[in-house]
């Protein structure tokens, strides 16, 4: 799962960074508006923790122009704003959330769950394919009803093909979904990963989902849907 966080506080933006990181999510930050709007209408986030007012465009702004770019990621507002009326304007700006500072982390943690639960078109924010079910707030990952226990990077590789299974993913494409922009390691690292997960989802009599696209990258695919006689090299 991928979180931005705006945030001009650079105190308060590391502890959030860290904090976080530290359960498993990829975390980018932005320090002012002019970034987080060009991170926000440009990059697939799963959650934007959003605060109102910054330098540059506020979050308000930032938010609008989010959803005109089509971008529906569900956003938190994170803000010293208590009135109720800044806490209505930010809801009926499109806001999915608010939470005022200063704030305890159990609940702003609690949250961010509960909006990837909800997911962005406002399912039960389940990711479903095939026998294969993934939950992003639970973190828990079932095959034919198995448990299947992974860590956080090969939860967070599943998925990013779960939101778009049988969807071709590229090397880079990956590394940008799953790593912040701080990732200075080896493409090779997802070669490693998708190894691993291909071991672990495989069940008996059950056909392989994790597949090799010869020059291309990987998919999430059941074999038996793949099209006949199409264009691509599966291993």
């Amino acid at each position: 799962m991928r979180v931005l966080v705006v945030e001009d506080n650079p105190d308060l933006a590391g502890i959030l960074r860290r904090g976080l990181a530290e359960e498993g999510y990829a975390v980018d930050v932005s320090l002012d508006g002019e970034d987080g709007l060009w991170r926000a209408t440009t990059v697939d986030y799963d959650v934007v923790v959003l605060d109102i007012m910054l330098p540059g465009p506020d979050g308000l702004e930032i938010l609008e122009a989010m959803r005109s770019a089509g971008r529906r990621a569900p956003v938190l507002f994170l803000t010293a704003r208590d009135a109720t009326e800044d806490r209505v304007r930010g809801l009926d700006s499109g806001a999915d959330d608010y939470l005022v500072k200063p704030f305890e982390w159990d609940e702003l943690l609690a949250r961010i769950r509960a909006l990837i639960r909800r997911g962005p078109q406002g399912t039960d924010g389940l990711l479903r394919y095939r026998d294969l079910e993934l939950d992003p707030a639970r973190k828990t990952v079932t095959r034919a009803g198995r448990a299947i226990p992974l860590t956080s990077k090969e939860f967070q590789f599943l998925a990013v093909f779960l939101h778009e299974p049988e969807r071709v993913f590229s090397r880079t494409e990956l590394i940008e979904k799953v790593y912040d922009d701080e990732f200075e390691g080896m493409s090779n690292i997802v070669d490693v990963f998708i190894g691993r997960l291909r071991r672990k989802l495989r069940t008996p009599g059950g056909p392989e989902l994790l597949h090799t696209v010869r020059g291309m990258g990987y998919v999430l695919r059941d074999t038996e849907s793949a099209p006949a006689g199409g264009d691509h090299a599966y291993a």
